[in-house]
């Protein structure tokens, strides 16, 4: 399951660059990425497959156990590949603490039939905001764990002036992957 969706940042920079759009609110970031990428090489053993994105940048991703068909996937085979995800954050004033919940959903090819599959997770994190640079709308955030995270948040998100250090921002993250093998070009 995790192999499935950690190729998801990977897939960003193999397919193409983003493109944002912030909603209404001026909270809710949205992105979506397709392509076409051919594997390069298949390591059944290990459980691995090397892709070759349309830039020409590679990428590996993490077979699951539980993915049945690695058996017909070989160097040259082609994946359609949409990568979703979409960022809200919302602000609740005053002292929070930390604190990250997540569910994720995994949904693969049956024994024998084409390879692929979808994979969704969902991330919701309350962070502190440690520190803020209205220069380039940067905001750093200390998470449950105590790490921190930098992020860059764009002009059309008005409530970025409300933000100050010491609130409690939530973060909720939802990412989607779905995979699939065309077939092969005659």
């Amino acid at each position: 399951m995790k192999g499935v969706l950690s190729v998801a940042a990977l897939l960003l920079a193999v397919a193409a660059a983003p493109s944002l759009h912030a909603e209404k609110a001026g909270v809710v970031v949205a992105d979506s990425v397709e392509a076409i990428v051919t594997v390069v090489s298949v390591d059944r053993e290990a459980r691995v497959v090397t892709i070759r994105g349309p830039e020409g940048r590679t990428a590996i991703i993490n077979v699951p156990k539980e993915a049945q068909n690695l058996d017909q996937v070989k160097p040259g085979s082609k994946f359609k590949v949409t990568y979703l995800s979409s960022v809200a954050l919302s602000l609740r004033k005053g002292t929070g603490t930390p604190s990250a919940s997540h569910n994720e959903k995994v949904q693969l090819a049956k024994k024998g039939e084409t390879p692929g599959g979808t994979a969704v997770r969902v991330r919701e994190i309350n962070a502190v905001v440690e520190a803020m640079d209205p220069a380039t709308r940067g905001l750093t955030l200390k998470g449950p764990e105590g790490g921190t995270v930098e992020l860059k948040v764009r002009e059309d998100v008005k409530a970025y002036s409300e933000v100050k250090v010491g609130d409690t921002i939530t973060v909720s993250y939802t990412e989607g992957l779905a995979l699939k093998m065309l077939p092969p070009q005659q």
